[in-house]
């Protein structure tokens, strides 16, 4: 039945992964020149995203592969550690960590954090896209002299270096072409609706190299700004140009303190852009069907571990290729093996084709996916939400650019419990009088910050008054509250002051004692 299931299923998950493809091979691509390795990295994690973790998640649409939101990471990464080896070693201890967070079922805690940690995460990580990618977007070309500028046709100096007038001109043409191709206008013809706009991007940016290099030879883009994947004509090429890791030399680096923060800051991202991706998939799944996180982390973790082994960039389950996949009509993890395959496909048979792509056209992709993370509206509909949810963002954000993403996402989180504490604290306790009268109200869980205002409001008590302490809403007293009020109970009959102490029964169930004070004090 099962058999017979996916064969019926099969045309379309065919369908849908190689509408998959066609979104993630500039996206990987574009991402690796990003990350400044070489862009057969990138296309190493779109083939074990697709063949290693497609099989062994349980998310039937989710499609993994190398993420943008993990490129500030990896930039930093490579140079806090000083080259790309010792990166990939953090990258392979990532993945042992994120195995580790599913066998302790901690895909449940990812619902702890804060949407707007998250969402300052996002905007930081659009922000720093835009700002990487510009000079790419540029054609900029450092250590050119100004004789050797002057020579180079549509190149203007600048103080940062040679700039590409076409590498510009195509910036601006995908950014166009990226945008018109969201709009109602546009989204009306089959052909806009059938062909993703990244490859849309791409076969411009194609297009221009070969008109260029036949009619303008001059003003043609040169092979740096292009694309540059090595030739592979046999599997035992294809081995070669995997980095198949040679820890030998690098297992010092375990020692490194800095290798384990790479490693944990991978881990930590890559899990939460996981979990969240699933959690979005799960909304645009017609059927709703959801994926297990814990098994998720665990397929992410093996994933990583082996992209860390033969070269490739850090994975995660990423929204842009999973919601194409939902859209193009997947059924099953069939259309995201099929993506994989594709991709490895690619490498033998299109490697011509891939180096016409100009950088200039990818950098646009990735400064359109920053634009949509940190769009002005974010901020305002943010700021809308009151200081307790813009503060938390306005935090994260700062943060990942003074220092970095782990700790950008820390300062985030610390400034959520803080500004929850604070709410909590705020009149936990309230003192009413009528006559000689006091009523002291205990209007919620009271810790041990509420002693400042209670040992206030005690003193406000004079002799030869009646008190009631009404405990009635608190589930949660703490031991020192407890205590200030025991005391003033025993010096109570010194100063003829009557206390009746009001408490829940099954908060005196939980304490171990009940609150025997009014009958104490009537004696």
């Amino acid at each position: 039945m099962n058999a017979r299931l996916r064969f019926s299923t099969f045309p379309r998950d065919l369908f849908a992964g190689t509408v998959v493809f066609l979104v993630a091979l500039p996206l990987c691509l574009g991402i690796a020149n990003a990350s400044g390795v070489e862009p057969f990295a990138g296309l190493v994690s779109g083939i074990v995203g697709g063949l290693v973790v497609a099989a062994l998640s349980g998310s039937r649409l989710s499609v993994s592969g190398p993420a943008a939101g993990l490129v500030v990471i990896v930039v930093d990464g490579i140079a806090r550690l000083g080259s790309f080896p010792a990166f990939l070693l953090a990258v392979l201890l990532s993945g042992v960590i994120q195995f580790g967070f599913g066998m302790l079922k901690a895909g449940r805690l990812a619902a702890y954090v804060p949407s707007p940690v998250i969402k300052g995460m996002l905007a930081a990580i659009g922000l720093l896209l835009i700002v990487k990618q510009i000079p790419f977007a540029l054609g900029i070309t450092s250590g050119i002299d100004d004789a050797t500028t002057a020579q180079m046709a549509g190149a203007i100096a600048t103080p940062f270096g040679a700039l590409s007038l076409a590498a510009c001109v195509l910036a601006v043409l995908s950014l166009a072409l990226l945008a018109a191709w969201e709009t109602p206008a546009l989204r009306r013809f089959a052909l806009v609706r059938a062909v993703p706009a990244p490859l849309a991007v791409v076969l411009l940016g194609i297009a221009a190299t070969l008109m260029l290099s036949m009619f303008a030879p001059t003003f043609a883009l040169p092979a740096e700004h292009r694309v540059a994947l090595p030739v592979l004509e046999s599997f035992a090429a294809l081995r070669s140009a995997l980095a198949l890791a040679d820890f030998g030399p690098n297992l010092a680096q375990l020692a490194n303190p800095d290798v384990w923060r790479v490693a944990m800051t991978l881990a930590i991202v890559a899990s939460l852009e996981t979990l969240l991706s699933l959690e979005a998939v799960e909304q645009i799944d017609p059927k709703r069907r959801a994926a297990p996180p814990d098994r998720e982390l665990k397929a992410q973790g093996v994933g990583n571990l082996i992209a860390g082994a033969i070269g490739g960039l850090p994975i995660t389950s990423v929204i842009v290729r999973s919601s194409a996949n939902v859209h193009a009509g997947a059924q099953s993890r069939l259309s995201a093996v099929i993506h994989g395959v594709l991709l490895l496909v690619s490498v033998f048979a299109l490697t011509s084709v891939i180096n016409l792509i100009p950088l200039a056209c990818l950098a646009a992709i990735l400064i359109f996916t920053g634009i949509k993370l940190t769009k002005p509206s974010l901020f305002a509909a943010t700021a809308k939400q009151g200081f307790a949810v813009f503060a938390p963002f306005i935090v994260t954000l700062v943060g990942v650019f003074a220092t970095d993403l782990l700790i950008g996402i820390v300062l985030g989180m610390l400034c959520s419990v803080l500004l929850a504490l604070h709410a909590n604290l705020q009149r936990p306790i309230t003192l009413a009088q009528h006559d000689d009268h006091y009523l002291l109200s205990f209007r919620k869980d009271v810790s041990f910050l509420g002693k400042v205002s209670l040992k206030r409001y005690l003193q406000q008590i004079p002799d030869g008054a009646t008190l009631i302490v009404d405990a009635m809403r608190a589930d949660f007293v703490d031991h020192d509250v407890r205590e200030l009020i025991e005391r003033f109970v025993a010096d109570a009959p010194r100063r003829a002051i009557a206390v009746d102490v009001r408490q829940p029964v099954r908060a005196a169930r939980r304490t171990g004692r009940e609150w025997m004070w009014r009958r104490e004090a009537a004696e």
